[in-house]
């Protein structure tokens, strides 16, 4: 049966093209070479030979594996989020090791992925990258009788520090980054749901009232420090008396942080680093590539940037760029 020639017309606006099949030896499906993270590319510096993430969620893991004492990781910054498992950075790409107990298994992983990964293989989302490093080293921080702090007061007070890091640093980082304006929000790609600011911020913000509560709401995507923050303004405004209150209390928690480290190695006394010491890495590390509203608050702390600069040498030490 023949096309007519109005629709055979109408076709060729949209021709089928055909490609050949792709090269198993092609740069994404070689063999893996060694443990690579993917993570977010720094938004600061994007040379070649860059290797640190600007994204505090992506940044702590890539200081935890350095500071856990690994080396040699290879790191990828050309991989999105829509491509990670749950759309969420960092992951780790790894060899599986078929000998090592796990909780999890390659096959579950490869399935959880979106990309193609070969059977040697495991991609890895955040939460699995203590077990594998754990099983990596035959050593978990569990084993130690204060999970690596000096004493049980020290690892009961480094859970303070992870909540004022995570509550009011992380809303004044938030807080300094430039808002997308409505028409860059239209036209961003959709990024996975995240905690937004307002359930981080203590007491949480109001809810909208008044003339403002009927003005139509939209979404603006923020690089947070934890992960892609996609923050509506539609049921919680952040008023400006929220983001005073928010940076009143930031210059109090840093100076506290640096009057605890003082001229400590490391936080809270701690003979080797801690989890908590790559936490705190990651946000002054990004805070101090941030605007001038956070940044002089560290900068003004020599202590603070002395130990950034030292951590910072040890971290990128530890990778290369794949």
């Amino acid at each position: 049966m023949q096309v007519p020639g109005p629709l055979k017309t109408l076709f060729s606006y949209f021709p089928l093209y055909t490609h050949p099949p792709l090269n198993a030896n092609a740069k994404g499906n070689k063999t893996l070479e060694g443990p690579t993270i993917w993570a977010r590319l720094s938004k600061t510096n994007n040379s070649a030979d860059a290797v640190l993430s600007s994204d505090v969620e992506c940044l702590k893991w890539q200081a935890y594996l350095a500071l856990r004492g690994l080396s040699g990781i290879r790191v990828r910054f050309d991989v999105d989020a829509q491509g990670a498992i749950d759309g969420r950075l960092p992951n780790l790409h790894v060899p599986f090791d078929a000998s090592a107990t796990y909780s999890w298994s390659a096959d579950n992983n490869k399935k959880s992925s979106t990309g193609p990964i070969d059977d040697s293989t495991a991609l890895l989302s955040a939460p699995r990258i203590v077990e594998w490093v754990d099983a990596k080293l035959a050593h978990s921080a569990l084993d130690d009788a204060w999970e690596g702090y000096k004493d049980e007061a020290a690892k009961d007070e480094s859970r303070a520090w992870v909540s004022l890091l995570e509550g009011n640093v992380h809303a004044a980082l938030l807080l300094s980054q430039p808002a997308q304006s409505f028409l860059e929000s239209l036209l961003a790609p959709p990024s996975p749901p995240s905690t937004s600011l307002e359930s981080i911020l203590v007491p949480p913000p109001p809810p909208s009232t008044g003339f403002l509560s009927l003005l139509p709401s939209y979404s603006f995507t923020l690089f947070s420090p934890f992960g892609n923050t996609s923050n509506t303004t539609g049921s919680v405004r952040i008023s400006s008396a929220t983001k005073i209150s928010v940076f009143e209390k930031y210059p109090d928690a840093i100076k506290a942080l640096s009057e605890r480290l003082g001229t400590d190695k490391w936080f809270l006394g701690s003979e080797y680093p801690t989890p908590l010491d790559a936490l705190i890495f990651a946000y002054l590390h990004c805070i101090l590539q941030s605007s001038e509203a956070v940044r002089k608050e560290v900068t003004r702390r020599v202590n603070l940037v002395a130990w950034e600069l030292r951590v910072r040498a040890m971290v990128k030490a530890a990778f290369d760029r794949a």
